[in-house]
C-alpha cells in the first residue's frame, strides 16, 4: 500500500516516534512524505521514504495530487490544532480529497494507531480491490 505522511512542525517528532514504533509494519509498504517530515522519518528509522517538497513549498499539494489520482491508500496527517496552519486551504483540500476518495486518514496519534493495527491485520485490503493497479 502507498502511505503518505504529513506533519505540522509541532507534530513532527511525534510522527517520527510513531514511525519508529511501527517501522516493522511500515517497512512492508511504499512510503512518501513532505520534505522535512520524510527526511526525519527516514533518518530516524532507516525506512525508504519518497520525499516531496516541503509542505509550504508545494509538498502538501504533491500529496494532494496523488490522493486526487487515487495513488495514496492511507494518509497520516498529524495536525497541530493550535496552529493557524491547520486551517489553511491546502490542509482543508487534503481532508476533502481523502473524503472524496475514501482514503483512510489519521490526523492524530490515536487514529494513526488504529489504522496501523488495521493495516497489519489486513483490514484495509479493500484498497487493493478498489485500486488494483497499485
Amino acid at each position: 500500500m502507498n502511505i503518505a505522511f504529513i506533519a505540522h512542525d509541532a507534530k513532527k517528532e511525534l510522527m517520527v516516534q510513531f514511525c519508529i514504533a511501527y517501522s516493522g509494519i511500515l517497512s512492508k509498504h511504499h512510503l512518501c512524505a513532505t520534505g522535512t517530515t520524510g527526511k526525519m522519518i527516514s533518518d530516524s528509522t532507516g525506512l525508504k521514504v519518497q520525499k516531496f517538497l516541503g509542505g509550504g513549498q508545494g509538498g502538501s499539494q504533491q500529496v494532494a495530487a496523488r490522493i486526487a489520482c487515487n495513488e495514496i491508500d492511507m494518509l497520516m496527517f498529524f495536525r497541530d490544532p493550535m496552529s493557524p496552519k491547520s486551517q489553511s486551504p491546502s490542509d482543508t483540500n487534503i481532508l476533502r480529497l481523502c473524503d472524496m476518495h475514501s482514503i483512510p486518514l489519521a490526523t492524530n496519534i490515536a487514529t494513526a494507531e488504529v489504522l496501523i493495527h488495521g493495516l497489519d491485520r489486513g483490514d484495509l485490503e479493500w484498497r487493493n480491490i478498489l485500486n488494483p493497479h497499485m
